[in-house]
Parts: C-alpha cells; structure tokens; sequence
C-alpha cells in the first residue's frame, strides 16, 4: 500500500477584490488582477458566480490565492458593514459630513444581526465588542443607532 504525500503548492500571490455577488466578469477589477497572474480569468468568474448566486446585489470581498502551476482557490468573505447597514436602513449612500448631519438610523436589533453576520471577519471574538465595532461605523457613515 503506497501512502500519498500531500505536496503543498507554493503561493505566488494573493489577491483581495471587492466583487458583486453573481456578477463577477473578465472585466476590471477581476480580468487585470488575475490575468497578470496567468490565471484562467473565465474559470474563476464562473465559480465565484455559482458560489455567490444566492447572495444577489452585495458587495463580496473575496482573497483569492494563485498558486505556481497557475491553479487558485478563493475565499469569499461577509460583506462589508458599511453595504449591511445602507441596506438595513434603505440608503444609497453614506452622509459625506458624518457628524454634522445624520441621515438615517438603526435600530439596536439590526446593530446586533449585523455583529452576529460579521463575527467571524471582525478582530475580535466577543459579541459586544463587535456590536460597538458596528455602532462606531454607523456614527462614521451619519446614521443613529436607536
């Protein structure tokens, strides 16, 4: 009986975009950042597409790992809180004088949903730090927290 070797490939780079959810294409952002790489641009949109389809209309950021053979695998991370709490509050946009002029808020509850939903990217492991964590970026985007 032969025992396998599980032969580690050897990273050549890492790559982080920021791409809508099932709608990746060779287009930038994706096409330049892969295909100085060598990397089958087509082979990853489609894969990332059927990944993500589920999750339509958010903002996903995604490191993907290009290896020397020109193979890639690719983690999809949660969307950014900035793109949760726009959308728990039905905004387009942030305010551009966060401060100064609220434009919306939120409520405690959603705060809370959207910590749980981030957990696992956020820098920390305890929930009501992530909840002050989001708080500080909806005082930074002009929206209350109520």
């Amino acid at each position: 009986m032969a025992i396998k070797k599980k032969i580690k490939k050897k990273i050549i780079a890492q790559v982080r975009l920021h791409v809508s959810a099932g709608a990746a294409n060779p287009a930038p952002p994706v096409g330049p950042a892969l295909g100085q790489h060598g990397i089958n641009i087509m082979q990853f949109c489609k894969s990332f597409n059927d990944m993500t389809k589920d999750r339509d209309g958010l903002i996903l950021p995604v490191v993907i790992s290009l290896y020397e053979d020109r193979t890639f695998d690719f983690i999809i991370k949660s969307p950014p809180s900035s793109v949760l709490i726009k959308r728990a509050c039905n905004l387009a946009k942030a305010s551009g004088t966060a401060g100064k002029e609220n434009i919306g808020s939120i409520s405690k509850q959603a705060v809370i949903d959207i910590a749980k939903q981030k957990m696992k990217d956020l820098n920390t492991s305890d929930l009501d730090r992530a909840i002050k964590t989001i708080e500080g970026t909806c005082r930074s985007m002009g929206i209350s927290v109520s």
